[in-house]
């Protein structure tokens, strides 16, 4: 069972950054896709940014789009979201997740992805 860790959520202001790292345990084709959500309290999970081995542009979630960029490492293993220009509304727990469909990084459903990590706070605040 590959297992997904998250990493580097803290607590920052508006304007700040934060990078977010996740490191799956092992490769499998099960991490073709890697992706990042979030869920603030009271809302349901919401997709942010996703990326697919081999495919060169990744996705993003209209509202972090142009602030926040996802990247891959060369050993497929490890995500990161950089994340810029943060904003109250990008407080939430976020997760890391993993699938081995392409659905799995177009649909922005969680649904697809059978990997979760346990999630990392980030919290934005003045």
């Amino acid at each position: 069972q590959v297992k997904l860790m998250e990493s580097g959520g803290g607590s920052v202001k508006p304007g700040g950054s934060l990078r977010l790292t996740c490191t799956a345990s092992e490769w499998s084709e099960k991490l073709n896709c890697m992706a990042w959500f979030r869920q603030a309290p009271g809302k349901e999970r919401e997709w942010v940014a996703s990326i697919y081995d081999g495919v060169i542009t990744p996705y993003y979630a209209e509202a972090v789009d142009g602030r926040f960029t996802i990247t891959r490492d060369s050993a497929k293993t490890t995500i990161d979201l950089q994340m810029s220009s943060l904003k109250l509304e990008d407080t939430a727990l976020y997760y890391c997740a993993a699938g081995a469909s392409f659905r799995a990084c177009i649909s922005g459903s969680p649904t697809f992805l059978t990997n979760w990590g346990q999630g990392t706070q980030v919290t934005v605040s003045s």
